[in-house]
């Protein structure tokens, strides 16, 4: 194999690889033998055909496409890091040529990673912010507390409310005709968690058991089903269940539940722990904005195949989060009339703040010469092992290698931003024209 390395503009780079043609015939004889079991020749035996009289019937090409994919799974890794390129996206691949006797020929389009040209990093002014916590703020934090610790009771007395958890029957129909996924038996629905169609929710509230219900709904403009996009559609529905939370009380018996001698104590660990999550969020908040100012002072020309990689990535990290919800991608685009296209938009402007982000604090690490050392790497291992209850040995024995380098990659971006932290200037918040108004 052999590589050859084209820099293109906007730091993309063509990889052309060239693999012998012994490895072709290889590969050709490995997809004859994938494919040979579904091909029928009269005369002949599923599976017993030559692999000669299939190219013959089909042409040698019947076997490429399979051969095409076998080599480039193969060989772009080996190419890849042949190139010693820092690439940052998936290949765009390409056959260039595949035929029997000759080199096989690809070539893989890649984004690079963009070089970064650090504006003012130290000292940077962001905003005070309050960190204080009122009563009214416990006491929402309270109430939450209480609805965790809720027990579900099913209901059979009165008709469903908002809040309640329901499982339904439904079928849906625009014009009388039935459409695809619109139908489900037992499927359990929170009222008021806006999981549907809007107006869905809504006309079930006030509906009892095993009634007959008709809901009309009117899909989005935007629908992703074209078929379907602004259709007025009628659900037949029949609910089965009714769940509802039972709030416990606010006493001594609920306090010492949590783990406290009384209800002042509880309050006061609650009002402790909404201090440090504020102080937690304000630090992240300012975080933000020293990072957004040192991204817009420095210079930096990111590949737009970088961003379609990192949107990739955080659409298959919330389809993970969906599933872990109980509901499937497939339903929550459904269920919303959005399309994948819709919501990658959406996504890319936070994916190209979070690409620019990580680089500027990559480009400071170099700058300071911060780095994850196997000290660093171990103490966050003992971290985690106390985190999770398992000897800290059994888990650093266990870890892969690469694993180990993303950590210590990880642990300089760290340093970088707490060097950034420890040195933000803070000024403070802006006041209100309204009260600028008043003081004049």
């Amino acid at each position: 194999m052999s590589v050859k390395v084209e820099n293109l503009d906007n730091n993309m780079a063509k990889l052309t690889v060239e693999v012998e043609a012994d490895r072709l015939n290889e590969a050709i004889k490995k997809a004859y033998n994938r494919q040979k079991n579904r091909i029928s020749v009269p005369g002949f035996r599923k599976g017993k055909v030559p692999q000669q009289m299939i190219e013959k019937m089909y042409g040698p090409e019947i076997f490429f496409d399979d051969a095409a994919n076998l080599l480039i799974q193969e060989e772009y890794p080996k190419a890849y890091d042949e190139s010693g390129l820092d690439i940052v996206s998936q290949p765009e691949i390409e056959v260039v040529q595949i035929e029997k006797g000759k080199t096989f020929i690809f070539t893989a389009e890649v984004a690079l990673k963009p070089e970064v040209k650090l504006g003012k990093y130290n000292g940077i002014t962001v905003t005070r912010l309050d960190t204080t916590v009122s009563d009214e703020e416990v006491d929402k934090e309270i109430e939450s507390q209480l609805s965790r610790n809720a027990r579900t009771i099913e209901v059979n007395d009165r008709a469903a409310q908002m809040g309640d958890t329901v499982e339904l029957d439904f079928d849906g129909s625009v014009d009388g005709v039935p459409f695809e996924g619109g139908k489900a038996e037992g499927y359990t629905l929170e009222l008021g968690s806006n999981s549907f169609i809007p107006g869905f929710e809504d006309q079930l509230c006030g509906k009892n058991l095993e009634e007959d219900i008709d809901v009309n709904v009117t899909f989005p403009e935007d629908y992703h089903a074209e078929e379907l996009a602004g259709k007025a559609a009628l659900f037949k529905c029949k609910l089965h269940k009714i769940s509802a939370k039972e709030l416990p009380e606010l006493d001594a018996d609920f306090a010492e539940d949590q783990g406290f001698d009384s209800v002042d104590e509880y309050k006061a660990d609650v009002k402790k722990t909404l201090e440090e999550r504020k102080a937690a969020s304000v630090k992240r908040t300012q975080e933000d904005e020293a990072l957004a100012k040192i991204v817009a002072d420095s210079k930096m020309d990111v590949p737009e195949a970088m961003i379609d990689t990192q949107v990739n990535q955080m659409l298959n990290e919330y389809a993970q989060n969906l599933a872990q919800s109980g509901l499937s991608f497939e339903q929550y685009m459904q269920f919303t009339g959005m399309t994948v296209d819709q919501l990658k938009a959406q996504m890319r402007p936070d994916a190209t703040d979070r690409i620019k982000a990580s680089l500027v604090l990559e480009a400071i690490a170099k700058a300071e010469g911060f780095e994850g050392t196997d000290e660093d790497v171990d103490k966050k291992l003992d971290e985690m092992a106390a985190q999770y209850g398992m000897p800290a040995d059994d888990l650093k024995k266990n870890i892969p290698a690469n694993e180990k380098e993303n950590m210590k990659q990880e642990i300089a971006l760290e340093k970088a931003i707490n060097f950034v932290t420890d040195n933000m200037k803070l000024r403070a918040k802006a006041k209100k024209k309204a009260e600028k108004k008043d003081e004049e």
